[in-house]
């Protein structure tokens, strides 16, 4: 049995528990090492299960809990080179464990796959992760889908989204010019529609469950990023995240 649970998706702050068992991997703590553990605890997660954590790249809000987190319980931290070198010595955790982009790496009976993606980072990588004959995508931070993407993204049974804004509301918000066309460069983040074509175009047979991910807290809301995906709800369970609070632990068989 597979458990998954978004502990926190938004700009304030990202992280994604996949695991079976026996064990789990954590992908990116971009909060506090108490909150991650609080919200774990109120979900019933045990932390002893936790053997790593990946990071897709250095921006705060998916890396401002690793180096506490990694002392405090002697859990290693994965980055590519160019990722760990980009952060502050603050946030850099002692001992760093590394993975080359598009290389796979074992932990325990958890495989986790890694890939470039379209992102404003120095080496930003998305994560494919499989355990128990299943496939957990963590596929958030994307400016546009690319090859990459579509090719781990069809053997999932299912996935955190990210559904960061809705056009209008990007549009007519209050950002600054630069950054409106930063968010919704290829470099940026998928887009309500962006994600809900993905689905449509490269989602494979097995995929059952969305996780819509990483919504704007200025540029979207909760109602319209499901709202998007209304056409598919008879086909997928589709579900919202959180970033004030953990989602519901989905047990998959």
């Amino acid at each position: 049995m597979i458990e998954i649970c978004a502990i926190a998706s938004g700009s304030n702050g990202n992280c994604y528990y996949v695991g079976n068992e026996k064990e789990a991997v954590l992908i990116d703590l971009g909060i506090s090492t108490k909150q991650a553990v609080q919200r774990m605890v109120e979900k019933g997660l045990e932390l002893q299960k936790i053997k790593a954590v990946f990071v897709s790249h250095e921006h705060a809000d998916h890396v401002r809990g690793v180096r506490v987190f990694s002392k405090r319980y002697n859990i290693p931290v994965y980055f590519t080179a160019q990722t760990y070198l980009k952060l502050s010595r603050r946030v850099q955790p002692n001992s760093p464990r590394f993975f080359k982009p598009g290389e796979s790496v074992s932990i325990g009976s958890i495989t986790v796959h890694s890939f470039l993606k379209n992102h404003d980072a120095v080496e930003p990588c998305s994560f494919r992760i499989e355990l128990d004959d299943k496939h957990i995508g963590v596929f958030t931070d994307i400016g546009e889908p690319c090859e990459n993407l579509h090719h781990h993204f069809t053997q999932c049974q299912a996935v955190f989204l990210e559904t960061n804004y809705d056009e209008p509301m990007l549009m007519n918000g209050p950002y600054p010019v630069y950054l409106k066309q930063r968010v919704g460069s290829k470099n940026g983040h998928l887009s309500n529609i962006q994600a809900l074509n993905l689905v449509q175009e490269k989602a494979g047979e097995e995929l059952g469950l969305i996780f819509l991910s990483h919504i704007s807290a200025d540029n979207n809301t909760p109602e319209l990023a499901m709202e998007s995906f209304s056409l598919l709800s008879d086909k997928y369970d589709v579900r919202l995240t959180s970033r004030y609070a953990p989602t519901d632990v989905v047990r998959i068989e």
